[in-house]
């Protein structure tokens, strides 16, 4: 049994603000049957901490940059779990990244440091008893992780670090180098020094063992100044340790056919009964009678999401006969954008601002289409929900959306393979086109409904992916047999 520490800013079902959450709660399940006992470690916000009951203190710690803690270990909502209980760092009420005024929290450098060093630690034995050999680090939050262990005084460990989004670098001034207990000579190229600062991604990528992201075509891409965001140059120079590895999903918590959020259960045979919840998120967004096709949004506002492109496009769309509803926040002039929409486009576009996980399940098991055009996507999540759910994804070709949605070209439908619509560039026209092509292939009821049922049957599981982290972990243990 292969032993890994998985370290995360959040997981699921303990605290989630985004799908990093859904991975790092899904994948220690999927990889359980696989040889592989995945332990995780993760900060002990309020939300977590609400949630504990039979834990044991598997170690005091004195001093936790800035205060004293405890390591709290045991079993929480299904997953085995390694708390830090400090309240210094992660005692405080709203976002687990910002306060109320928005704004990341100032010690967010101690409060993810201290996250990385305790993992650095429990790889070195911190713990009686407990003696990982991977610790697979996820996202900047988690990137000092793998620098603690190659800076420290043994390399016994291996060090895994997963990119979910190179967008946020956990940048800081180099004046907090001297407080993250690394030694002097970390501070370099090939340490955590990035433009003069210190960066907690680079750290990671720079010192894993190796490195993945969440999908191929991003694994890709990341290897260009376009979506490398100046590190494309490290990734370019370690591609042989650089692998793109899809995300899956939790499918007995998407599983329409058992789904206790949904008005109507389903399966691929019984496809039509979605109408039922149809109408039940027509009314919830107090959308009128219009028959047509109903698309859907379940995403942040924000200009990475393409939302921007879409509500340029919501005019021609609702002028095609489509009807829309939103579910999400961000970006204040995108809300507001969309509040004006709504109230110019009554009964055709519905609004709810803010997440609310049961409508989500009931707007992938009622709408027709989900719109997803991000200009940038590692992998996405919300699609592979929608292809479950026989909610036809309208993406942009980019990332693990292009991985994950057979475009209906005519080939694709002539070899009845696809699943969605795929559209590029990522521009006002180009989105409104492929809308309009839904409309035209919601009118062809035969053709939409194998559509449906064609996204219902593709292996969205971690299955797969799952195989594919195990043997990875195996191979950098020596364990494999094989030369692959």
């Amino acid at each position: 049994m292969i032993e890994v520490l998985s370290v995360a800013s959040e997981v699921y079902p303990l605290i989630k603000t985004g799908g990093l959450a859904d991975v790092t709660g899904a994948l220690p399940g999927a990889l359980a049957g696989l040889g592989v006992n995945m332990r995780t470690l993760v900060p002990g916000y309020p939300a977590v901490m609400a949630k504990v009951q039979s834990v044991r203190i598997a170690k005091e710690v004195p001093a936790l940059f800035g205060g004293p803690a405890r390591l709290l270990a045991g079993r929480v909502a299904g997953l085995d779990v390694i708390i830090i209980d400090a309240p210094h760092l992660y005692g405080r009420d709203g976002n687990i990244y910002a306060g109320a005024d928005g704004w990341d929290w100032p010690d967010n450098w101690q409060r993810f440091a201290a996250l990385g060093w305790i993992a650095g630690e429990l790889g070195m034995g911190m713990v009686d008893g407990y003696h990982p050999q991977i610790i697979h680090a996820h996202d900047w939050q988690a990137g000092l992780a793998p620098a603690y262990i190659k800076f420290g005084p043994s390399d016994r460990i291996k060090t895994v670090m997963t990119i979910h989004n190179m967008a946020f670098k956990g940048f800081f001034g180099a004046d907090i180098f001297g407080q993250l207990r690394l030694p002097p000579h970390a501070f370099g190229v090939h340490g955590v020094e990035y433009y003069g600062g210190v960066s907690y991604l680079k750290a990671g990528l720079e010192c894993a063992d190796f490195v993945t992201t969440v999908s191929p075509t991003y694994a890709d891409e990341i290897r260009t100044p376009e979506f490398g965001l100046g590190l494309e140059g490290l990734l370019n120079a370690r591609q042989s340790t650089v692998a793109g590895i899809l995300n899956g999903i939790d499918t007995s918590a998407w599983n329409p056919a058992t789904d206790p959020d949904l008005v109507q259960k389903f399966t691929p045979s019984t496809v039509h009964m979605r109408r039922l919840n149809k109408a039940a998120v027509a009314e919830k967004f107090g959308l009128d009678g219009v028959d047509g096709p109903l698309f859907c949004v379940v995403s942040r506002l924000t200009d990475q999401k393409g939302m921007d492109l879409l509500l340029q496009a919501v005019p021609d769309l609702v002028a095609q006969g489509g009807r829309l509803v939103v579910l999400g926040s961000g970006e204040s002039y995108l809300e507001d954008g969309f509040r004006h929409m709504a109230a110019a486009h009554p009964g055709k576009l519905g609004l709810y601002l803010g997440y609310n996980e049961s409508l989500s399940h009931l707007m992938q098991g009622g709408c027709d289409a989900i719109v997803i055009p991000s200009r940038f996507e590692p992998c996405g999540l919300t699609q592979l929900y929608g292809l479950r759910y026989g909610c036809v994804p309208i993406v942009s070709r980019i990332g693990g959306l292009a991985d994950t949605v057979i475009d209906a070209n005519p080939a694709a439908l002539q070899a009845e393979v696809a699943t969605g619509i795929q559209f590029a560039p990522n521009s006002v026209q180009a989105l409104a086109e492929a809308l309009r092509k839904a409309v035209q292939l919601y009118g062809q009821e035969k053709t939409w409904k194998k559509m449906q049922r064609r996204g219902m049957k593709s292996d969205v599981s971690w299955e797969a992916s799952a195989a594919r982290y195990a043997d990875l972990y195996a191979s950098l243990l020596g364990l494999n047999n094989d030369d692959d």
